[in-house]
């Protein structure tokens, strides 16, 4: 006889923290943590990351959310970024030969903005000197000598004229444009109606002398067109003189100052060119300077000639460490706007908008790769650029023919960026297997921990991180038993009693709540009394459903016992999670078991309601009794399994070990404890392996024998695997403490069988015979019996076949 397993010690359901591994009173007596709490696989990771400086050695920072492997990442990227000299800077300037292209010129650190203020400080000189200069008494007094040679070789000539025309009686009018001939008679021209009352020789002698004069003014003008060229040569060059003796000291400071910068002086070069066309267009012309106010002439000028600045760096503040929270291809890469002008969409190289790349261009760039990959044009893009090491700025459907707007070409950059993907693990090994390209542009894995080591070090390091979340956000002090019960809530949450929940950000929201629970109480310090309200709260926000649950089970409406025995019933352990809360819910299994060969049948399966590894575990049940019970005759059973009240999906083998116990319970008529909950997975051997949830799957047995009264012998049976995983709340381990409710951990299916129906599963002799009265003694006489009911029926086929042969041969 082997001895019935005993309930687990109160002490093994909760890994409580030992004083001295918190040695303070409150965390004021401590310094903070700034950093990253374990995760010394991600560190060293990282800082080989950042250190390596070779291409294709760009990151990718896996794990779930709330690790802190964002705020570890940007961190550690600034503190390593502030350490290395900052890079240059980017300004796209206008090209004036080719305006659809600008260019762009490169600077040192803080340069740009300085040759930005330069070029303003140029065009407010340009204000001030234009229209002034010609505006001169000189300039007006050259241009008014020039106006007047022209004019008197014009005057001469009509001159001329105008006097040939008096001596032949005929009088001349001109005026700023023309010149018109009348019929004059006595000194006096003549009206149209004089004019008629003329005799026919006196207008025939008036129209030859017309003739005359048109021919002689024809002759006299034949130089006009050379005299306009010299004039306009010569005011053209008075033009181009004034505009050089002003603007030549207000260009000379500009090229002293960047006579070593190559791109600079072209580009000054090309600006003193076309200020010569710019100024004499806009400012020489009378009528164009004076459609033209003092606003729009500054705006031309900028829209000219103000640079437009890309990237700015400061000279002494490191590598700039960009995170992009909307990756578009405008955000990344950035685009060239438009502006409406009278309906029409105009744009220059004022309108170039940088993207986060060029923000991040000479550092770190991250994103998240969730985020990134939902656009896969976007992420063939970013592989693009990091591969040809080029930043292009073009509108991200060009090449596809979707683009018909006429846009500009920036001068692409030279691009050297850092990448930090933060993502799930899923993505990161969908990318391996279906991107060729990103293993070798991203070889550097930043991987983030699940769990942290509980050690006595880890727990105080876990307070110092507290006391540094108290600090930032300015909570209340906390007691020592207030971070104990932070630490052991974090355990709950890895479901390990040696371990603690790398997911901090979830211990960092029960602190603020809790700290909300002591305001609301007018405490002075946060303390565990104020976790376990939080918790309690947090739970009831989130526990209608779970409420609901047990009090359909207390009125019957939910079949469940949880008190006397019953055959072919079992009370098994499920866990449902609804949003981001879990719990358990108990829920009744029924076997029924019969002669015949069908098998096992899962009611979940045929339902299409119990999912793969639910039916794998109904499977396994089939090589158990096969292996066990039925070595000497086949296992000739028909039998159906079914999770009862269950109208959804059921997944998971937690249930399989419940199973067994009720099947064999239905096949030897047994009954079986029904103040008992097991949960367990079985294996083909009967070993009980370890199944995830125990927590929420022993409170919620809990919870309904607690709301129907305790009775001191109800309880719940755990694989011994998931001991460790044991951190029950206090109510429970209060109730163990007590002796009104225990926690059994199991190893067999045996020791299950044992502590359900009270009967000795029994142990084979040498020759695999069980002691009769065992357990397993009497199911391998029922499965016997049911094999020989088969034998007997075939026998009787086999006979009624035969007879009925020997009658056809008779016959």
């Amino acid at each position: 006889m082997s001895n019935m397993v005993t309930a687990l010690p109160y002490q093994a359901l909760a890994a409580k923290v030992p004083t001295d591994h918190l040695p303070f009173k409150t965390l004021k007596d401590i310094e903070p943590l700034s950093g990253i709490l374990g995760q010394e696989r991600a560190v060293e990771a990282i800082q080989f990351g950042v250190a390596m400086q070779r291409p294709g050695y760009n990151i990718y920072a896996m794990g779930d959310s709330g690790t802190g492997r964002s705020s570890y990442v940007m961190s550690y990227l600034k503190s390593e970024a502030k350490r290395r000299p900052a890079p240059t800077e980017w300004v796209y300037v206008n090209n004036f030969t080719e305006s659809y292209r600008p260019k762009a010129i490169e600077f040192a650190p803080d340069m740009a903005s300085e040759f930005e203020k330069e070029i303003r400080g140029l065009i407010d000189g340009l204000m001030a000197t234009f229209p002034a200069a010609f505006e001169n008494p000189t300039y007006q007094q050259q241009k008014s000598i020039i106006d007047r040679a022209f004019n008197d070789k014009y005057e001469a000539a009509i001159n001329r004229v105008e006097r040939v025309s008096g001596k032949i009686g005929v009088a001349m009018f001109r005026d700023a444009s023309s010149v018109s001939f009348a019929p004059m008679k006595e000194g006096k021209a003549l009206e149209e109606n004089e004019f008629a009352a003329l005799t026919d020789e006196e207008r025939d002698a008036f129209q030859e002398g017309v003739s005359t004069l048109e021919g002689l003014l024809n002759e006299e003008l034949l130089g006009l067109p050379q005299w306009k060229r010299e004039t306009y040569d010569l005011l053209r060059q008075l033009n181009l003189d004034t505009v050089k003796e002003a603007l030549d000291p207000l260009m000379q400071p500009l090229l002293d100052t960047y006579k070593e910068h190559e791109q600079v002086m072209e580009y000054l070069t090309a600006l003193r060119a076309d200020l010569d066309k710019t100024i004499i267009d806009q400012m020489a012309d009378d009528k164009a300077s004076e459609n033209r106010d003092e606003v729009g002439r500054r705006q031309m000028y900028e829209d000219l000639y103000l640079p437009n600045i890309a990237v700015t760096n400061e000279k002494d503040g490191g590598q700039p460490v960009i995170y992009e929270p909307h990756p578009t291809y405008r955000n990344l890469f950035g685009q060239v706007e438009h502006s409406s002008d009278q309906g029409m969409l105009v744009t220059s190289y004022r309108l170039i908008r940088s993207g986060s790349l060029h923000a991040a261009n000479g550092g770190y760039l991250i994103l998240d790769a969730e985020k990134l990959l939902t656009d896969h044009y976007l992420w063939e893009a970013l592989k693009r650029a990091l591969k040809s090491k080029t930043l292009k700025i073009e509108h991200p459907y060009s090449d596809m023919g979707l683009m018909n707007t006429t846009t500009l070409t920036p001068q692409d950059l030279p691009l050297q960026v850092k990448v930090v993907l933060i993502g799930a693990r899923d993505i990161y090994y969908l990318l391996q297997d279906a991107d060729p390209d990103f293993q070798e542009m991203f070889r550097v894995l930043v991987d983030f921990d699940d769990s942290l080591k509980r050690t006595k070090d880890s727990e105080y390091a876990f307070a110092r991180l507290m006391k540094d979340r108290v600090d930032k956000e300015e909570y209340a002090n906390v007691t020592r038993d207030g971070v104990a019960a932070l630490i052991e809530y974090s355990s709950r949450l890895a479901e390990h009693q040696r371990e603690m929940a790398a997911k901090i950000g979830d211990v960092f929201e029960l602190l603020g709540e809790a700290d909300f629970v002591r305001q609301m109480a007018k405490d002075e310090e946060i303390n565990a009394d104020h976790i376990q309200r939080a918790l309690k709260a947090k739970k009831h926000r989130t526990g209608r459903v779970s409420e609901k649950i047990i009090e359909e089970i207390i009125e019957g409406t939910v079949l469940l016992e949880s008190d006397g025995y019953a055959v072919g019933k079992i009370n098994g352990l499920t866990v449902m999670q609804i949003g981001d809360s879990s719990f358990g819910a108990p829920a009744r299994i029924s076997t029924t078991v019969y002669p015949g060969g069908k098998g096992i049948i899962d009611i979940e399966r045929e339902s299409n309601l119990g999912q793969n590894i639910h039916s794998k575990g109904v499977l396994i049940l089939s090589g158990y009794l096969g292996n066990k019970y039925a070595q000497r005759f086949p296992l000739e059973i028909s039998a159906s399994i079914a999770m009862e009240q269950s109208y959804g999906y059921v997944d998971g083998d937690s249930a399989s070990t419940a199973e067994l116990c009720c099947l064999l319970s239905a096949l030897i008529q047994v009954p079986l404890r029904q103040d008992l909950a097991i949960t367990g997975s079985l294996n083909q051997y009967g070993e009980v392996q370890a199944i995830g949830g125990v927590n929420e799957k022993i409170e919620g047995f809990f919870n309904v024998c607690q709301a129907r009264e305790l009775t001191g012998k109800q309880g719940v049976i755990i694989p011994k695997s998931n001991a460790n995983n044991l951190m029950l709340n206090d109510d429970i381990i209060e109730a163990v403490k007590a002796g009104l409710f225990h926690i059994y951990a199991i190893e067999s299916a045996d020791e299950a069988l044992h502590l359900l129906t009270g009967i000795e599963p029994g142990v084979p002799d040498e020759n695999g015979e069980y002691s009769e009265g065992t357990l397993s003694y009497k199911v391998i006489q029922r499965l016997e019996e049911i094999a020989k009911l088969g034998e007997d029926e075939e026998e009787e086929e086999g006979e009624d076949e035969e007879n009925a042969e020997e009658n056809t041969k008779k016959a």
